[in-house]
């Protein structure tokens, strides 16, 4: 049976699984960052309502698997962590290496870029999900060559890539911008993400996106609306 979200207030979040029965949820994580007082929340729910798995997803994500039915409004006021999307139509994550943070390689803020992204884009109606990686160097730790929004630092600045994807028909981004400040970054990921929204077919993915209307065009009609990139850059 595939999974599917019921997007009900009594089971907010809830995916049901294989087994017809029983439950997952996903608490939101933003970037992967999570509290000591979160962590031990989660256990604390973990144990007393006997959820059997917890799962790292490749989002920086936890996900409780094996929740009863009855359960599920009991266990996200226990939490009190806010609903991480895992099928609807949004902003599902932004992932996030360590960058300048803790990595000896990073050359730039990835884990502060990530989070003020997904903060400020987490709620955005899209036609399909999207998922974001935001490397702090060239290395790509966070797997933004293959993101629907990829972003990553060099020296010089960021680097935006869009229409990524590592799915069943993997793509590699186009290279959208480059040496862009955090600010600017932030404002062309919200551009892109806004054509999207206006252009796209319902659950088309930005990749499947950018082969149907051409990645030049794209390029064109979002870049015309940037002071901070000239044309022909």
């Amino acid at each position: 049976m595939p999974l599917f979200l019921l997007m009900t207030e009594e089971l907010p979040g809830a995916i049901l699984q294989r087994d017809g029965k029983s439950y997952a949820i996903v608490p939101r994580t933003p970037s992967g960052i999570v509290t000591p007082e979160e962590l031990e929340r989660i256990a604390r729910v973990a144990r007393k309502y006997r959820i059997p798995v917890i799962k790292m997803t490749s989002g920086q994500r936890m996900v409780l698997v094996g929740l009863n039915k009855d359960d599920i409004p009991s266990v996200w006021r226990d939490l009190g962590m806010d609903v991480g999307q895992a099928t609807a139509p949004c902003v599902h994550y932004v992932q996030a290496c360590p960058g300048t943070e803790t990595c000896r390689f990073g050359v730039q803020d990835s884990l502060g870029l990530g989070l003020a992204i997904e903060k400020m884009y987490k709620d955005l109606s899209l036609p399909a999900k999207v998922k974001i990686g935001v490397s702090g160097c060239p290395r790509c730790c966070g797997e933004s060559h293959v993101r629907d929004i990829g972003i990553f630092g060099t020296p010089k600045g960021w680097t935006i890539v869009f229409g990524g994807n590592s799915a069943t028909r993997p793509r590699i981004g186009d290279v959208v911008a480059k040496d862009l400040s955090a600010e600017d970054a932030i404002d062309l990921s919200r551009r892109l993400l806004e054509y999207y929204r206006d252009h796209g077919k319902p659950r088309e993915r930005t990749a499947r996106f950018v082969e149907r209307i051409g990645f030049e065009a794209i390029r064109r009609d979002v870049l015309a609306y940037t002071p901070y990139i000239p044309m022909g850059k």
